[in-house]
């Protein structure tokens, strides 16, 4: 039985690393491509795109490894009952639950390890790549000149060169405009010919102009027409310009910015969220409701302030039309007011539901990734007595219908698990309905099948089919 045991998880854990790191990868290619441009042409250094890959891998663990655990599960087992091992060991006495039971001793470890890192490596990993992705598309694209084209992306400079030649510093018909100047200022910098360098720690561009002019002519802000400024003209045979290109230097943003967001938070700091925006929520119901007591309170003391019956006890209205009890020369008064009343009432009640649907949402989406936690753990759980026994039943290893197989449980299994976010984020069911939404109807599949694969169901089984269809339509089987 231990020989067994062993055999069960070597033929277990190979297709296991290579299914969970070739989904990495797939995912990670669906990555690159969604933000290349992004990426591309910003000059980054290669430690910086290592550590944005080695981020995102992580965050995409919660997807990789449920699909890992169903293709290699079906894989497994496949190969176990195409090579005929698996009627070998049914023959020797050892039942499927018995194969299974070390490789579901295993899973449950690896649900105990996907929750520790649901809970604590996740949010870190989401934290840094969150904000490392961010820092990234603020960047500006990397220092490049082009010929003919006006470069505009140092501030307060716009750079136009004709050419340039082969050796990457000297350069042709140079003009530069100068818009950093105060009140309106206009300066225009010509020059034949000249030479650009770059300072060591790239800070600087330092360019050195030769035969050229430099124009300058100042705006009149307050448009004083007898007021006038001249317009200056110099030449020079040589000159040098520096230009700051700090701005094109990778910087950080503080973490700290990003803690607080769902992804960022683990079961505890989720738990502290979720019952800290339930009290801003409260709060700004109770403040409302009062706001709303006093607005009317403040009308309905105009109304007795105005009234014909001036008594302190008690109002008591002779007409039914409360208007009517009113003096001719309050009246108009009285409708204004109660107009503007109804008006600021209906714009506030507006504004307050607006922000109540908006903490409804952060609650929702702080209870989703709550439940995250757990759903991921127990959807290892389902999705491998769901491929273990499918894999018994289809007697097929490899990748072909394995592959097809684990695909099709596992989009059921993602579109599930999508609508029923989607349900929770706009309040259609709790949160607990739709994050179990998928296991719940997943649950039951894999508890059907694990029976079907102890029986030695033909569930899957074409022949068995065509016997049954056979008899219904009266077709015989001439094949001897």
């Amino acid at each position: 039985m231990k020989r067994l045991n062993i055999l069960v998880l070597k033929s277990y854990v190979n297709p296991f690393i290579a299914t969970f790191f070739i989904a990495i990868f797939v995912l990670l290619m669906q990555f690159l491509w969604k933000y290349v441009d992004d990426l591309v042409g910003k000059g980054l250094e290669w430690y910086m795109l290592a550590k944005l890959l080695v981020y995102a891998s992580a965050t995409f663990v919660p997807l990789a490894l449920p699909l890992a655990i169903l293709l290699s599960s079906i894989m497994t087992f496949g190969n176990l009952a195409e090579n005929n091992e698996l009627v070998a060991i049914k023959a020797a006495g050892v039942s499927l639950q018995k194969t299974m039971r070390p490789l579901v001793i295993l899973t449950i470890a690896m649900c105990f390890i996907a929750f520790y890192f649901s809970n604590y490596i996740l949010p870190v990993a989401n934290l840094k790549f969150g904000s490392l992705l961010y820092d990234i598309r603020e960047q500006k694209p990397a220092f490049n000149i082009r010929e003919g084209i006006f470069y505009d992306e140092i501030d307060g400079y716009v750079i136009k060169v004709s050419k340039k030649e082969p050796d990457g510093q000297t350069v042709r018909n140079i003009m530069i405009y100068d818009h950093t100047g105060s009140m309106g200022g206009y300066s225009l910098t010509s020059a034949d010919s000249g030479k650009m360098y770059m300072t060591k720690d790239k800070k600087f561009l330092l360019l050195k102009l030769f035969n050229g002019y430099n124009y300058n002519e100042k705006q009149n802000p307050a448009n004083d027409k007898s007021y006038s400024y001249p317009f200056q003209r110099i030449k020079f045979a040589e000159q040098n310009v520096r230009f700051d290109l700090t701005s094109f230097s990778m910087t950080r943003t503080d973490e700290g910015l990003f803690k607080d967001n769902f992804q960022m938070l683990n079961i505890k700091q989720l738990r502290k969220e979720i019952d800290s925006l339930k009290k801003q929520k409260d709060s700004a119901q109770k403040k409302y409701a009062y706001d709303i007591f006093q607005k009317f309170y403040y009308l309905s003391e105009n109304y007795k302030k105005n009234s014909k019956d001036t008594s302190t006890k008690s109002i008591v209205y002779k007409n039914q039309d409360i208007i009517s009890n009113f003096r001719k020369d309050d009246r108009n008064k009285i409708m204004e007011a109660s107009v503007n009343f109804i008006r600021g009432t209906k714009e506030s009640v507006f504004y307050y539901n607006e922000d109540q649907q908006i903490g409804k949402k952060y609650i929702a989406r702080n209870k989703i990734e709550w439940h995250r936690k757990f759903t991921l753990s127990f959807a290892c759980l389902i999705l491998f007595f769901i491929g273990a026994p499918l894999g018994a039943i289809i007697r097929k290893g490899g990748f072909g219908m394995p592959v097809v197989v684990s695909i099709v449980f596992f989009v059921i299994f993602h579109v599930l698990s999508k609508t029923g976010e989607e349900m929770v984020k706009e309040g259609v069911i709790s949160a607990f309905s739709g994050m179990w939404m998928a296991s719940m109807v997943l649950f039951p599949v894999g508890v059907l099948l694990t029976i079907k694969a102890t029986s030695d169901s033909t569930i899957f089984n074409r022949e068995a089919y065509a016997m049954f269809f056979g008899k219904i339509f009266g077709i015989k089987n001439n094949k001897k």
